[in-house]
């Protein structure tokens, strides 16, 4: 059986992060569907430690409250006064007495950091016995980083911060990326003679590797491979430069499996989504959350979806999702607005400016514009006409609409819920319906026309419209004899269900 606890994860989290200027504690604020802290989280987890300690301090309670939500495994210690990293990590490690073994050691500001490289630099430091173990990185500009000081032979002398290094320090370029491994008891003797005795008055977790190495225990360098994987993040312009550079990792991933993004600088994908082969990503595009994006699909230009499922060979072209569902071949937008709970069945379709929440729609229905469909359920091949208002609530609770298969609804209808439209049925444009319309009848809710005429002489008299009624009237010869006035027309429901009503459904 193995030791227990071989290796323990420490992650520091307990800064303010001042010159991020936020209420927010730092490593709390969101890239690419994770937070600092979930990124780094994410690097450490392939190492499967038997545990993981997250040091909280500045807005402790908000960062509880986020590991329980992304880690509920990892324990949270509590630095109540931020003395210092290697303060910080005798308090992590005092909330794990029996820990043996290695312990790993990030700073939570790094979301570039890759798992290749934390494993790397475990089975480096492993592999030689090391008492500890620095990752460093070759920068271009090390300003305000801390410094790896080797000697003639190469070796690691010191790791100094730069407010307390030598100009020739300064000069120096290569960084400590704030990333470690321990042997677990050689770092707690050490952790206890740590000095206060510099510029901070803190108790610096650098000192460490002068301790031991002054103690004739052996401490070394790993090299990242990619310095962009140690940068860290102080205020919003860095984070938005690390945002940058994660986006273009991970579009350049998608795009060497097979996916095509037309517009990599403006398709911000997140690390959280996945996208099948053949799939194109077209410009202005977010996919967020848990979004999924099936093989030939295509989304975008100007496209968010958050949470959402987009079935093989659909479209979706500039609209917004939530939580929605876009089934094979479906179709959606432009400018549509899906909200959550919102299904579509295969080749269904949800036009131009429609919106749809809590609503089912079936193979191969259509809501082609202009309409919304809330808490609603739509059969197979169904026609919703334009302008169509899903009436759902009552001001105190939301009610249910369904309509059948086969079914066509006529232009400008509202139908207030609770109501069933069945199968094979037709609705006549500009209808309330209110009550359930049988299978294969014509619902006709509306008010009959009437023709008042010469109103807009009489009241209207010497406006264009007058005048051009009177042109008309004066031209007219051989027609029909107009009805009187307040003559209605249509009088009968079948003949306004006939020809004139069923083709105010044919809104396609």
């Amino acid at each position: 059986m193995p030791e227990p606890h071989l290796r323990t994860v420490v992650v520091l989290a307990a800064g303010e992060g001042k010159r991020m200027k936020s209420s927010l504690p730092k490593v709390l604020h969101p890239l690419l569907g994770r937070t600092l802290l979930g990124h780094v989280l994410a690097a450490a987890a392939p190492l499967r430690a038997d545990r993981t300690v997250v040091v909280v301090g500045h807005g402790a309670d908000q960062v509880r409250a986020h590991l329980a939500e992304i880690a509920p495994e990892a324990t949270p210690v509590l630095q109540a006064q931020q003395l210092g990293t290697g303060h910080a990590v005798r308090i992590a490690l005092e909330a794990v007495p029996d820990a043996t073994g290695t312990v790993v050691v990030i700073n939570g500001d790094v979301p570039l950091l890759r798992p290749e490289t934390v494993a790397a630099l475990v089975e480096a430091h492993e592999g030689a016995g090391a008492a500890a173990t620095v990752l460093a990185a070759e920068v271009p500009d090390p300003t305000g980083l801390g410094r790896i000081v080797r000697d003639a032979a190469g070796r690691l002398e010191q790791i100094v911060e730069e407010r307390d290094a030598t100009p020739e320090q300064r000069a120096l370029r290569e960084i400590n990326a704030g990333i470690y491994a321990f042997d677990v008891a050689r770092l707690r003797d050490a952790l206890g003679k740590l000095s206060t005795d510099n510029e901070q008055g803190e108790e610096y977790l650098t000192d460490v590797f002068g301790l031991l190495r002054d103690a004739g225990e052996p401490v070394a360098v790993h090299v990242a491979a990619d310095h962009v994987e140690t940068l860290g993040c102080n205020d919003r312009v860095e984070l938005a430069a690390l945002r940058r550079l994660l986006r273009d990792r991970v579009n350049e991933g998608w795009m060497r499996t097979g996916v095509s993004i037309l517009d990599p600088h403006t398709t911000w994908i997140d690390v959280t989504v996945t996208v099948e082969r053949d799939a194109v990503i077209d410009q202005n595009t977010q996919l967020q959350g848990a979004t999924a994006v099936g093989a030939g699909a295509v989304v975008g230009p100007d496209v968010t979806l958050v949470d959402t499922t987009v079935g093989e060979g659909a479209t979706v072209l500039r609209s917004h999702a939530v939580g929605a569902e876009v089934g094979p071949q479906a179709t959606v937008g432009p400018y549509a607005y899906l909200r959550p709970e919102s299904r579509l069945a295969r080749k269904a379709k949800v036009g131009t400016f429609v919106e749809t929440k809590k609503a089912t729609i079936g193979e191969g229905s259509k809501v082609p514009h202009l309409s919304y469909v809330g808490d609603a359920t739509i059969g197979e091949h169904s026609n919703i006409g334009a302008a169509t208002v899903f009436v759902n609530y009552d001001g105190v609770k939301k009610h249910h609409t369904t309509i059948g298969s086969h079914a066509r609804t006529g232009a400008d209808n509202m139908f207030v819920a609770p109501v069933e439209v069945g199968d094979g049925a037709y609705t006549a444009a500009g209808s309330v319906i209110i009550a359930d319309v049988p299978p294969g009848a014509m619902a006709v809710a509306r008010g009959q026309q009437r023709n008042v005429e010469g109103w807009v002489l009489r009241k209207r008299a010497g406006t264009p419209a007058a005048e051009a009624a009177q042109r008309a009237r004066e031209g007219a010869s051989g027609g029909a004899a107009a009805a009187s006035e307040g003559e209605p027309i249509h009088e009968d429901a079948e003949t306004v269900g006939g020809p004139a009503g069923a083709g105010d459904t044919a809104t396609e």
